[in-house]
């Protein structure tokens, strides 16, 4: 969407977005569209969250909706689009519109001032310090894995992420969670060779919860007892030789032997930045307060964009890339002093809906 440029009187605003994922490019284009000056840092590379995927893992969305800035996505067989084919596509917007990205450089502090915003940030491991009139947080919400909290947790072969399923070859492997992190693993690995078991609290699979394409066939494999699926129960002990599990039923434990165990419970948004910056934390979810209408915090001057804006979102995922696209609009109708869109009563539901348990 183009919107009116800025009366010829009017000094545009420089903008910092911090975060270069699908939302934060996308508005990058959008701004540069419209002649407002800006930068992009993130801490990692572009398409952080999509980069520590396990290959070849499937978006969940078809490709146009996940396609950014009015370029299409393609796949070579038409088909749901991977890791690898998300993050050259990317690549390539960032490549056609020339945005020049700032990678691993962390913004580590945001400090208001009379005019704006003093912002470090720490490139190569040296403090770089820049003002700002706005800044727009499109930091995402899956930055860490969710804790156990047990004894064990720390050992090195336990992992709150999947990696290349090769590795995992003859081995055996624990996957905790039952969702689709869990579901989608457990069935790689299941293929890659290895010998997988689960554990999840609930007493089957939450069928609401895993992929349509992949609860048929984890549901199969757990039912010919070709992955041992643990229903109703929780880790309480982990050792390198082998992993204490309780029974929820008969409240009695037991120990399932592994070489690897994959915790894929969840993930948590940092809410460093926010705090920094003095953005209100609401909720059990802990998402900033922000205007529906602008997308604008608390604090004036600073923006929240993309799945950033509902926190750490618990168990069921309500906040997608593919109902994000709007807050590009918003953020550059703010800022060009166009009549901001009316709330969406739906996209409130969304936010400010309560995980469940």
């Amino acid at each position: 969407m183009n919107h009116a440029p800025l009366p010829s009187s009017e000094k545009a605003p420089r903008v910092l977005i911090v975060g270069a994922g699908p939302i934060g490019l996308e508005l990058a284009v959008d701004l540069q569209r419209n002649r407002i000056p800006f930068e992009i840092v993130d801490a990692g590379p572009i398409g952080q969250t999509m980069n520590w995927w396990a290959p070849e893992t499937r978006w969940f969305s078809s490709n146009e909706r996940i396609s950014i800035a009015g370029v299409p996505l393609l796949t070579k067989d038409q088909s749901k689009a991977t890791r690898e084919d998300y993050l050259n596509y990317l690549r390539g917007i960032a490549i056609q519109f020339n945005l020049r990205v700032r990678t691993y450089e962390p913004v580590t502090k945001i400090r208001r001032s009379e005019q704006g915003f003093d912002v470090d940030t720490m490139p190569q491991q040296s403090l770089r310090s820049d003002h700002y009139d706005k800044i727009v947080l499109a930091i995402g919400g899956t930055d860490r894995p969710r804790r156990l909290n047990v004894p064990g947790e720390d050992l090195p072969h336990v992992d709150g992420y999947l990696r290349e399923p090769h590795r995992y070859f003859g081995r055996r492997v624990l996957i905790v969670g039952g969702r689709n992190s869990a579901a989608e693993a457990a069935l790689r690995l299941h293929h890659a060779g290895a010998q997988v078991s689960l554990s999840y609290r609930g007493p089957a699979l939450p069928e609401e919860g895993i992929k349509y394409w992949l609860l048929p066939e984890l549901k199969g494999l757990c039912s010919a007892g070709r992955i041992t699926a643990h229903f109703g129960s929780e880790v309480v002990r982990i050792t390198p030789q082998e992993t204490e599990l309780r029974s929820a039923q008969s409240n009695e434990t037991f120990s399932v032997k592994a070489d690897d165990v994959l915790t894929l419970i969840g993930y948590e948004q940092n809410k460093s930045l926010f705090q920094s910056a003095g953005v209100n934390l609401q909720e059990s979810t802990q998402h900033p307060e922000f205007d529906l209408a602008t997308m604008e915090t608390n604090v004036p001057g600073i923006y929240v964009a993309g799945t950033a804006v509902a926190g750490t979102q618990n168990s069921r995922y309500k906040t997608f890339l593919e109902n994000c696209h709007q807050h590009v609009d918003k953020i550059v109708a703010h800022l060009t002093g166009q009549t901001a869109t009316a709330q969406d009563d739906q996209f409130q539901k969304q936010i400010t809906a309560q995980p469940e348990s």
